[in-house]
Protein backbone atom coordinates (compact mmCIF):
# COMPACT_ATOMS: atom_id res chain seq x y z
CA UNK A 1 0.00 0.00 0.00
CA UNK A 2 1.63 3.35 -1.13
CA UNK A 3 1.85 5.62 2.38
CA UNK A 4 0.94 8.99 0.81
CA UNK A 5 -2.34 7.23 -0.51
CA UNK A 6 -3.38 5.99 2.98
CA UNK A 7 -5.67 8.27 4.99
CA UNK A 8 -4.37 6.53 8.11
CA UNK A 9 -0.56 6.61 7.22
CA UNK A 10 -0.48 10.20 5.90
CA UNK A 11 -3.55 11.45 6.35
CA UNK A 12 -4.46 14.01 9.22
CA UNK A 13 -5.63 11.91 11.81
CA UNK A 14 -5.10 14.42 14.54
CA UNK A 15 -7.87 16.25 13.27
CA UNK A 16 -10.47 14.20 15.41
CA UNK A 17 -12.92 17.31 16.04
CA UNK A 18 -13.61 19.94 13.01
CA UNK A 19 -14.03 23.42 13.92
CA UNK A 20 -15.44 25.05 10.82
CA UNK A 21 -15.00 28.48 11.98
CA UNK A 22 -11.16 27.86 12.38
CA UNK A 23 -8.97 28.88 9.77
CA UNK A 24 -6.19 26.18 10.41
CA UNK A 25 -9.29 22.99 10.04
CA UNK A 26 -10.28 24.47 7.02
CA UNK A 27 -6.86 24.32 5.15
CA UNK A 28 -6.27 20.78 6.73
CA UNK A 29 -10.01 19.90 5.28
CA UNK A 30 -10.00 21.75 2.25
CA UNK A 31 -5.88 19.95 1.10
CA UNK A 32 -7.31 16.72 2.41
CA UNK A 33 -9.95 16.77 -0.42
CA UNK A 34 -7.89 17.68 -2.54
CA UNK A 35 -6.12 14.62 -1.80
CA UNK A 36 -8.81 12.38 -2.51
CA UNK A 37 -8.67 13.72 -5.70
CA UNK A 38 -5.15 12.71 -6.63
CA UNK A 39 -6.00 9.37 -4.76
CA UNK A 40 -9.28 8.95 -6.61
CA UNK A 41 -6.92 8.65 -9.50
CA UNK A 42 -4.29 6.57 -8.84
CA UNK A 43 -6.70 4.04 -7.51
CA UNK A 44 -8.51 4.15 -10.59
CA UNK A 45 -5.45 3.63 -12.88
CA UNK A 46 -4.08 0.62 -10.02
CA UNK A 47 -7.73 -0.68 -10.14
CA UNK A 48 -8.34 -0.60 -6.83
CA UNK A 49 -11.70 -1.23 -5.77
CA UNK A 50 -13.65 -1.96 -2.71
CA UNK A 51 -11.95 -2.58 -0.26
CA UNK A 52 -8.49 -2.05 -1.84
CA UNK A 53 -9.21 1.84 -2.98
CA UNK A 54 -8.10 3.92 -0.64
CA UNK A 55 -9.73 7.32 -1.78
CA UNK A 56 -12.56 7.27 0.45
CA UNK A 57 -10.87 7.63 3.96
CA UNK A 58 -9.71 11.25 2.58
CA UNK A 59 -13.32 12.85 2.63
CA UNK A 60 -15.08 10.28 4.59
CA UNK A 61 -13.17 10.76 7.86
CA UNK A 62 -14.87 14.96 7.62
CA UNK A 63 -18.16 13.65 6.59
CA UNK A 64 -18.48 14.39 3.29
CA UNK A 65 -19.74 11.92 0.47
CA UNK A 66 -18.49 12.01 -3.13
CA UNK A 67 -21.25 12.59 -5.82
CA UNK A 68 -19.58 13.27 -9.07
CA UNK A 69 -15.75 12.83 -10.69
CA UNK A 70 -14.55 15.00 -13.36
CA UNK A 71 -13.16 13.16 -16.29
CA UNK A 72 -10.86 14.44 -18.71
CA UNK A 73 -12.28 14.44 -22.27
CA UNK A 74 -8.41 12.88 -23.64
CA UNK A 75 -6.60 11.13 -21.32
CA UNK A 76 -9.96 9.55 -19.24
CA UNK A 77 -8.28 10.75 -15.91
CA UNK A 78 -9.79 12.23 -12.85
CA UNK A 79 -9.11 15.63 -12.19
CA UNK A 80 -11.93 16.68 -10.35
CA UNK A 81 -14.02 15.91 -7.80
CA UNK A 82 -17.36 16.93 -6.01
CA UNK A 83 -18.11 16.37 -2.43
CA UNK A 84 -20.78 17.23 -0.86
CA UNK A 85 -20.95 17.78 3.48
CA UNK A 86 -22.93 15.08 5.33
CA UNK A 87 -22.60 15.62 8.87
CA UNK A 88 -24.84 12.26 9.90
CA UNK A 89 -23.40 9.98 7.17
CA UNK A 90 -21.22 7.42 8.00
CA UNK A 91 -18.48 7.73 10.50
CA UNK A 92 -20.86 10.29 11.81
CA UNK A 93 -19.26 9.93 15.49
CA UNK A 94 -15.93 9.45 14.60
CA UNK A 95 -14.90 13.25 14.17
CA UNK A 96 -17.24 15.59 15.66
CA UNK A 97 -18.05 18.37 13.80
CA UNK A 98 -18.97 22.45 15.08
CA UNK A 99 -19.22 25.94 13.64
CA UNK A 100 -21.27 28.00 11.13
CA UNK A 101 -19.18 27.94 8.26
CA UNK A 102 -19.47 24.66 7.30
CA UNK A 103 -19.25 23.68 3.73
CA UNK A 104 -22.12 22.45 1.91
CA UNK A 105 -20.21 21.21 -1.46
CA UNK A 106 -16.65 21.37 -2.40
CA UNK A 107 -15.68 21.12 -5.80
CA UNK A 108 -11.57 20.46 -5.70
CA UNK A 109 -9.38 19.61 -8.06
CA UNK A 110 -5.56 17.64 -8.32
CA UNK A 111 -2.81 18.99 -10.11
CA UNK A 112 0.47 17.51 -12.38
CA UNK A 113 0.76 13.48 -11.60
CA UNK A 114 3.88 12.37 -12.87
CA UNK A 115 2.49 8.77 -13.82
CA UNK A 116 3.37 7.14 -17.20
CA UNK A 117 -0.58 7.15 -17.50
CA UNK A 118 -0.85 11.23 -16.91
CA UNK A 119 2.34 12.74 -17.54
CA UNK A 120 2.17 13.71 -21.60
CA UNK A 121 -1.22 15.06 -20.70
CA UNK A 122 -0.63 17.16 -17.35
CA UNK A 123 2.65 18.52 -18.50
CA UNK A 124 1.02 19.74 -21.68
CA UNK A 125 -1.33 22.02 -19.40
CA UNK A 126 1.36 23.32 -17.44
CA UNK A 127 3.76 23.70 -20.16
CA UNK A 128 2.62 23.65 -23.65
CA UNK A 129 1.44 26.21 -26.19
CA UNK A 130 -2.35 25.78 -24.42
CA UNK A 131 -1.19 25.45 -20.96
CA UNK A 132 -0.54 27.77 -17.88
CA UNK A 133 2.89 29.15 -19.41
CA UNK A 134 1.12 30.47 -22.43
CA UNK A 135 -2.12 32.12 -20.21
CA UNK A 136 -3.80 29.67 -22.03
CA UNK A 137 -5.18 27.23 -19.80
CA UNK A 138 -8.74 28.90 -19.86
CA UNK A 139 -9.46 27.34 -23.33
CA UNK A 140 -8.65 23.84 -22.20
CA UNK A 141 -12.21 21.33 -21.45
CA UNK A 142 -10.41 20.61 -17.81
CA UNK A 143 -11.55 24.27 -17.01
CA UNK A 144 -15.06 24.49 -19.57
CA UNK A 145 -16.01 21.80 -17.95
CA UNK A 146 -15.15 22.24 -14.52
CA UNK A 147 -17.22 25.81 -14.80
CA UNK A 148 -20.09 23.89 -16.03
CA UNK A 149 -20.29 22.17 -12.94
CA UNK A 150 -19.31 25.23 -10.59
CA UNK A 151 -22.11 27.08 -12.59
CA UNK A 152 -24.54 24.09 -12.01
CA UNK A 153 -23.68 24.06 -7.73
CA UNK A 154 -23.88 27.59 -7.60
CA UNK A 155 -27.17 28.11 -9.39
CA UNK A 156 -28.77 25.06 -7.97
CA UNK A 157 -27.64 25.35 -3.90
CA UNK A 158 -25.87 29.27 -4.33
CA UNK A 159 -22.57 30.32 -3.65
CA UNK A 160 -22.46 30.77 0.21
CA UNK A 161 -21.91 27.16 0.81
CA UNK A 162 -19.69 26.51 -2.00
CA UNK A 163 -15.74 26.02 -1.54
CA UNK A 164 -13.49 26.03 -4.06
CA UNK A 165 -9.71 24.07 -4.11
CA UNK A 166 -7.07 23.00 -6.01
CA UNK A 167 -3.29 22.00 -5.67
CA UNK A 168 -0.96 23.06 -8.23
CA UNK A 169 -2.23 22.86 -11.90
CA UNK A 170 -5.32 22.52 -10.62
CA UNK A 171 -5.30 25.73 -8.16
CA UNK A 172 -4.55 27.14 -11.45
CA UNK A 173 -8.14 25.98 -12.63
CA UNK A 174 -9.84 26.70 -10.08
CA UNK A 175 -8.50 30.50 -9.95
CA UNK A 176 -9.90 30.96 -13.46
CA UNK A 177 -13.20 29.39 -12.27
CA UNK A 178 -13.09 32.01 -9.20
CA UNK A 179 -12.44 34.33 -11.72
CA UNK A 180 -15.41 33.65 -14.14
CA UNK A 181 -17.53 33.70 -10.84
CA UNK A 182 -16.25 36.78 -9.84
CA UNK A 183 -16.34 38.22 -13.11
CA UNK A 184 -20.75 37.70 -12.51
CA UNK A 185 -20.94 39.20 -9.22
CA UNK A 186 -20.52 35.31 -7.47
CA UNK A 187 -17.76 35.45 -5.05
CA UNK A 188 -16.94 31.36 -4.12
CA UNK A 189 -14.96 30.60 -1.30
CA UNK A 190 -11.81 29.46 -2.43
CA UNK A 191 -8.31 27.95 -0.85
CA UNK A 192 -5.37 27.63 -3.96
CA UNK A 193 -2.82 25.36 -2.66
CA UNK A 194 0.71 26.07 -4.26
CA UNK A 195 -0.97 27.73 -7.75
CA UNK A 196 1.89 28.49 -10.22
CA UNK A 197 3.18 31.34 -11.02
CA UNK A 198 5.24 32.32 -14.09
CA UNK A 199 8.38 34.47 -13.38
CA UNK A 200 11.75 33.83 -12.35
CA UNK A 201 11.42 32.91 -8.28
CA UNK A 202 13.37 35.80 -7.07
CA UNK A 203 11.87 35.45 -3.65
CA UNK A 204 14.13 32.20 -3.40
CA UNK A 205 17.21 33.06 -5.94
CA UNK A 206 17.94 36.24 -4.34
CA UNK A 207 18.85 36.53 -0.41
CA UNK A 208 19.19 40.43 -0.09
CA UNK A 209 15.57 41.76 0.76
CA UNK A 210 16.90 45.51 -0.56
CA UNK A 211 18.19 43.65 -3.45
CA UNK A 212 14.98 42.07 -4.17
CA UNK A 213 12.40 44.80 -3.40
CA UNK A 214 15.20 47.00 -5.56
CA UNK A 215 14.19 44.73 -8.36
CA UNK A 216 10.44 44.45 -7.80
CA UNK A 217 10.18 48.31 -7.68
CA UNK A 218 12.59 48.81 -11.21
CA UNK A 219 10.26 46.13 -12.80
CA UNK A 220 6.77 47.98 -11.28
CA UNK A 221 7.83 51.77 -12.67
CA UNK A 222 9.16 49.30 -16.18
CA UNK A 223 5.65 48.27 -16.75
CA UNK A 224 3.77 50.81 -16.02
CA UNK A 225 6.23 52.97 -18.27
CA UNK A 226 5.12 50.21 -21.42
CA UNK A 227 1.55 49.97 -19.98
CA UNK A 228 1.35 53.86 -20.84
CA UNK A 229 2.92 53.70 -23.41
CA UNK A 230 0.82 51.30 -24.95
CA UNK A 231 -2.94 52.70 -23.25
CA UNK A 232 -5.93 51.78 -24.46
CA UNK A 233 -9.45 53.69 -24.09
CA UNK A 234 -10.68 53.03 -20.91
CA UNK A 235 -13.65 51.07 -21.09
CA UNK A 236 -16.78 50.63 -18.26
CA UNK A 237 -16.53 46.82 -18.39
CA UNK A 238 -12.93 46.89 -17.65
CA UNK A 239 -13.31 48.96 -14.56
CA UNK A 240 -16.32 46.90 -13.56
CA UNK A 241 -14.49 43.97 -13.98
CA UNK A 242 -11.52 45.08 -12.26
CA UNK A 243 -14.42 45.84 -9.15
CA UNK A 244 -15.94 42.72 -9.06
CA UNK A 245 -12.04 41.01 -8.90
CA UNK A 246 -11.19 43.32 -6.41
CA UNK A 247 -14.07 41.75 -3.82
CA UNK A 248 -13.00 38.14 -4.61
CA UNK A 249 -10.59 37.33 -1.73
CA UNK A 250 -9.10 33.52 -2.39
CA UNK A 251 -7.15 31.99 0.18
CA UNK A 252 -3.48 31.56 -1.43
CA UNK A 253 -1.29 28.70 0.49
CA UNK A 254 2.75 29.18 -0.44
CA UNK A 255 6.18 28.05 0.40
CA UNK A 256 9.45 30.19 0.30
CA UNK A 257 11.06 27.09 -1.10
CA UNK A 258 8.77 25.96 -3.70
CA UNK A 259 9.72 27.35 -7.15
CA UNK A 260 6.67 27.34 -8.48
CA UNK A 261 4.25 29.58 -6.21
CA UNK A 262 7.30 31.79 -4.32
CA UNK A 263 6.84 34.59 -6.38
CA UNK A 264 3.37 35.44 -5.11
CA UNK A 265 5.20 36.71 -1.71
CA UNK A 266 7.04 39.05 -4.18
CA UNK A 267 4.07 40.30 -5.95
CA UNK A 268 2.16 41.28 -3.06
CA UNK A 269 4.98 42.21 -1.28
CA UNK A 270 6.07 44.90 -4.01
CA UNK A 271 2.61 46.50 -3.76
CA UNK A 272 3.08 47.72 -0.20
CA UNK A 273 6.59 48.93 -0.77
CA UNK A 274 4.90 50.23 -3.67
CA UNK A 275 2.83 51.82 -1.08
CA UNK A 276 5.30 52.90 1.87
CA UNK A 277 7.03 54.89 -1.19
CA UNK A 278 3.66 56.68 -2.43
CA UNK A 279 3.62 55.25 -5.50
CA UNK A 280 0.34 53.07 -5.54
CA UNK A 281 -0.69 54.88 -8.47
CA UNK A 282 1.88 52.69 -10.35
CA UNK A 283 0.56 49.77 -8.90
CA UNK A 284 -3.02 50.52 -10.23
CA UNK A 285 -1.94 50.85 -13.73
CA UNK A 286 -0.58 47.55 -13.55
CA UNK A 287 -3.50 45.54 -12.25
CA UNK A 288 -5.99 47.66 -13.98
CA UNK A 289 -4.13 46.59 -17.21
CA UNK A 290 -4.13 43.05 -16.36
CA UNK A 291 -7.62 42.68 -15.86
CA UNK A 292 -8.47 44.67 -19.09
CA UNK A 293 -6.60 42.00 -20.71
CA UNK A 294 -9.12 39.27 -18.84
CA UNK A 295 -12.16 41.89 -20.28
CA UNK A 296 -9.99 40.89 -23.41
CA UNK A 297 -9.75 37.08 -23.16
CA UNK A 298 -13.43 36.51 -22.62
CA UNK A 299 -13.85 37.83 -25.92
CA UNK A 300 -11.25 35.29 -27.06
CA UNK A 301 -8.33 37.88 -27.84
CA UNK A 302 -6.13 38.18 -25.34
CA UNK A 303 -5.32 36.17 -22.48
CA UNK A 304 -4.31 37.34 -18.84
CA UNK A 305 -1.80 36.64 -16.32
CA UNK A 306 -2.76 33.64 -13.49
CA UNK A 307 -1.18 35.71 -10.72
CA UNK A 308 -3.25 38.68 -11.21
CA UNK A 309 -5.04 38.89 -8.31
CA UNK A 310 -5.96 41.67 -6.64
CA UNK A 311 -7.46 41.21 -3.34
CA UNK A 312 -6.42 37.71 -1.18
CA UNK A 313 -5.00 36.44 1.99
CA UNK A 314 -1.43 35.39 1.39
CA UNK A 315 -0.83 31.98 3.76
CA UNK A 316 3.18 31.29 3.70
CA UNK A 317 4.35 28.50 4.89
CA UNK A 318 7.90 29.27 6.80
CA UNK A 319 8.75 25.78 7.53
CA UNK A 320 11.76 25.64 5.47
CA UNK A 321 11.67 22.77 2.86
CA UNK A 322 15.18 23.72 2.30
CA UNK A 323 16.93 22.16 5.28
CA UNK A 324 16.39 19.06 3.33
CA UNK A 325 18.46 20.55 0.31
CA UNK A 326 18.61 21.11 -3.51
CA UNK A 327 15.76 19.52 -5.96
CA UNK A 328 14.19 17.22 -2.94
CA UNK A 329 13.15 20.30 -0.75
CA UNK A 330 11.90 22.26 -3.43
CA UNK A 331 9.53 18.98 -4.25
CA UNK A 332 8.51 18.45 -0.87
CA UNK A 333 7.92 22.86 -0.40
CA UNK A 334 5.37 22.14 -3.54
CA UNK A 335 3.67 18.71 -1.33
CA UNK A 336 -0.27 19.20 -1.14
CA UNK A 337 0.39 16.86 2.15
CA UNK A 338 2.30 20.05 3.69
CA UNK A 339 -1.21 21.48 4.22
CA UNK A 340 -2.24 19.50 6.70
CA UNK A 341 0.55 19.05 9.24
CA UNK A 342 0.37 19.46 12.86
CA UNK A 343 3.23 21.39 13.16
CA UNK A 344 2.69 23.76 10.35
CA UNK A 345 4.05 27.33 10.54
CA UNK A 346 1.78 29.72 8.57
CA UNK A 347 2.43 33.31 8.51
CA UNK A 348 -1.02 34.93 7.01
CA UNK A 349 -1.20 38.71 5.56
CA UNK A 350 -4.72 39.55 4.16
CA UNK A 351 -3.89 42.36 1.14
CA UNK A 352 -6.65 44.09 -0.48
CA UNK A 353 -6.40 46.46 -3.48
CA UNK A 354 -7.80 49.84 -2.51
CA UNK A 355 -10.82 50.35 -4.74
CA UNK A 356 -9.85 54.15 -5.07
CA UNK A 357 -6.20 53.93 -6.52
CA UNK A 358 -8.42 52.66 -9.64
CA UNK A 359 -10.43 55.59 -9.99
CA UNK A 360 -6.98 57.37 -11.80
Amino acid sequence: MPKKDSFEVSGPTHLTSINWNCPNYQRSVAASLVQGVYVLERDRQKDRKGSEALALSWYQHFHFKLIETLLDDKDSSIFGAVYEYSPMGPLSDLAPHYGSDAPSFILAFRGTLLTKKNIIRDIKLDLGIAGIVKNRLGDDNRVKYGLEVLDKLVNTYGHQKIWLTGHSLGAAIAIILGKNMAKSNVFVKSFLFNPPYVSIPIEKTIGSTKLKNGIRVFNGFLKAGFVSLLKHEESTSSNDCFDMLESWVPQLFVNHDDDICCEYIGYYERREKMKAIGASHVEAIIAKNAVRNLVWNFSGNESEPLHSIPSAVLNVNKKRAKLIGGLIGGLLAHRICQWWQKDLDVHSRDYRFIKELVNL
